[in-house]
């Protein structure tokens, strides 16, 4: 089956083996700087949590995203409003080429 390095690649095998550590083969291990303030800060969070750190981070990340996929589907639905709704595919061509077409 070839080197375990070959296995991890061909994803068939768990990141880490024996024991649980919560890495499978859809989760990778990252390194990130962070000044030390900055982690004690997180550190102390996850605490009073009771999660990891990795864990408190993944959520703090995971929640950013979603914000930011409410804030453009808001902004979507402001536009579509503003605009009066969904049009067709293409928008209103026909009936605007109908409208300006010399006479």
């Amino acid at each position: 089956m070839g080197t375990l390095a070959a296995r991890r690649r061909a994803g068939n095998q768990p990141l880490e083996r024996g024991g649980n550590t919560g890495y499978t083969r859809a989760m990778a291990k990252v390194m990130i700087s962070l000044p030390d303030d900055l982690l004690r800060a997180i550190d102390r969070e996850a605490e009073r949590r009771s999660t990891t750190r990795s864990g408190y981070i993944r959520s703090l990340v995971e929640d950013e995203f979603a914000q930011r996929s409410r804030a453009r589907a808001a902004g979507i639905a402001e536009l579509r409003k503003r605009d009066g709704g969904p049009t067709p595919h293409g928008g209103n061509v026909a009936e605007l080429v109908k409208a300006n077409r010399p006479n």
